[in-house]
């Protein structure tokens, strides 16, 4: 397979359901067109990664995801030597790829990347738009339809994992937070096909609930979250119980937090919890 064929197999086959916030599509098509690369914030599960998977198809690009972590080395993003039939052959990392062949190449959670590998990006990030090779001394020119997108999310920001200012100030930025409850509502209902009365109760007690972070708990609920309860409310669960294992028991190991969050949910779901402590509701419709 050559590495052409290797790019076609990150194009996203399928259109992603994503609800818009606000104008994050036209910035974002902005953006691509000028060649300015854009970092994404905002908490876990506020729809980030869907948002980039919606604009690589809409585009119609390939998307290259690459989720960051300590180890991450400028090898692992921009490739490597590798032994094959006998001999030494080059190999592209992720980065490369999408720089050569044209691309989203998207570095998730990049706070989480050693300074040393997110310093090689910084030259595709201003009007070189290039990427030199050390260990083959080639110069790649990023194809027209490249883009570098960055996310990382504030809430768990140090001042050690913090972006440098000199990184930063190469993006345009796009903050995302947690929905409204009527984008909420529609996210929920076009994600699980709850009713919609039951998906905006789910949304309002979401939002109920990210008023306890700082008291108990350290992030608020994520749509992500709200979705799965509705999931498993269609699957038979009890609105109460499916809250109590997708968002309680997830976002907090106190029983404390976790009662504040089930007298929440007996708040918007006490009409429909279950008579006892035995066996899950009557599947809903």
């Amino acid at each position: 397979m050559n590495q052409q064929q290797t790019i076609e197999q990150f194009r996203i086959r399928h259109r992603p359901n994503y609800v818009a916030q606000n104008e994050e599509e036209i910035v974002f098509r902005a953006a691509f067109q000028a060649h300015i690369p854009l970092i994404l914030k905002g908490p876990t599960g506020c729809g980030k990664t869907r948002f980039i998977e919606y604009m690589a198809h809409a585009l119609e690009l390939p998307l290259v995801t690459v989720s960051c972590h300590e180890d991450l080395t400028a090898a692992d993003l921009v490739g490597r030597f590798l032994f094959k039939d006998n001999e030494t052959v080059w190999q592209d990392g992720p980065l490369t790829l999408a720089v050569r062949h044209g691309g989203i190449c998207y570095l998730d959670e990049i706070v989480e990347a050693r300074k040393d590998t997110t310093v090689i990006i910084h030259s595709l990030t201003d009007d070189r738009r290039i990427l030199y090779i050390d260990k083959t001394g080639e110069v790649v020119r990023a194809h027209p339809a490249f883009m570098m997108v960055l996310s990382y999310n504030p809430g768990y920001q140090s001042v050690v994992k913090d972006l440098k200012q000199s990184t930063k100030q190469r993006f345009a930025s796009l903050d995302f937070a947690h929905p409204t409850v009527d984008v909420e509502t529609k996210i929920i209902a076009s994600e699980s096909h709850l009713s919609e009365e039951d998906s905006r109760k789910l949304a309002e007690m979401g939002a109920k609930i990210r008023q306890l972070k700082g008291f108990g708990l350290d992030e608020g609920v994520s749509s992500r979250l709200l979705v799965y309860v509705a999931r498993l409310v269609k699957e038979g669960l009890s609105p109460v119980q499916a809250i109590r294992h997708a968002i309680g028991q997830t976002l907090a190991d106190e029983p404390e937090v976790q009662q504040s969050v089930q007298n929440i949910a007996e708040l918007y779901f006490g009409d429909l919890m279950e008579e006892s402590a035995g066996g899950p509701a009557e599947p809903q419709s």
